[in-house]
């Protein structure tokens, strides 16, 4: 099943309250409506796109190693995905997603950086590498970072989801959801954002840009 088969299938369950989160028709609707309106804002057209150069970063792995984007991109080309947290099923969804395709982006000769405003990232898993975003500085350098609207930073409190708490930041800040493949030169080749959390891009739409890189390496 592709990707946003998967979170299509999940979100339709949710909002029915069938999951494990049992939503009601109020969480429901205040959820949308938040997503509405960050859609609405237009903050998604203000984002790198492909041609810009990526700005430079420096982020901590979950061991404390600090990773700067500079000695990332001596190996080639990344693919780099900004996710909300490991609270948000969505996102855990796309990073399987990842995972499964971590062979194919491998051949075609990108290494996979997923980053978060978690302070403690998930275990990275072989070629993916994850980093901690602190109050999402490299976020908004990418033009990704927003502040949750008050009715929502409410809601995920009741929900459990103490987000000053897991990422050390009380602004109730998040990344808008997006990848990037960046060439070995930092320049951005392909851009993809979501201010619709339950959209994500198919991991395999970077390959034929990676496969181009690849092909005029050689």
């Amino acid at each position: 099943m592709a990707l946003q088969e998967q979170l299509d299938a999940f979100e339709a369950c949710f909002s029915a309250g069938e999951t494990a989160h049992k939503a009601s028709p109020e969480t429901a609707a205040l959820l949308a409506r938040g997503i509405a309106e960050l859609v609405a804002s237009g903050r998604a057209r203000n984002t790198l796109r492909a041609g810009d150069r990526a700005p430079a970063f420096k982020l901590r792995n979950r061991q404390g190693q600090t990773i700067s984007s500079g000695s990332l991109l001596k190996h080639g080309p990344l693919v780099l995905m900004f996710y909300r947290g490991s609270w948000c099923p969505y996102c855990n969804m796309e990073l399987d997603a990842m995972k499964a395709a971590l062979p194919k982006l491998a051949a075609a000769g990108a290494r996979v950086v997923a980053v978060s405003p978690e302070l403690a990232s998930i275990q990275d898993d072989g070629q993916l590498t994850m980093l901690s975003d602190p109050h999402n500085r490299t976020a908004a350098l990418f033009g990704l970072a927003y502040e949750l609207p008050v009715y929502v930073a409410d809601l995920y409190r009741k929900l459990g989801n103490d987000l000053p708490r897991l990422n050390g930041d009380d602004s109730w800040t998040l990344p808008m959801t997006a990848r990037f493949v960046i060439g070995s030169d930092g320049v951005v080749l392909y851009s993809e954002v979501h201010p619709d959390y339950t959209i994500r891009a198919e991991p395999e739409n970077v390959l034929p840009v990676l496969r181009a890189l690849h092909l005029g390496a050689r």
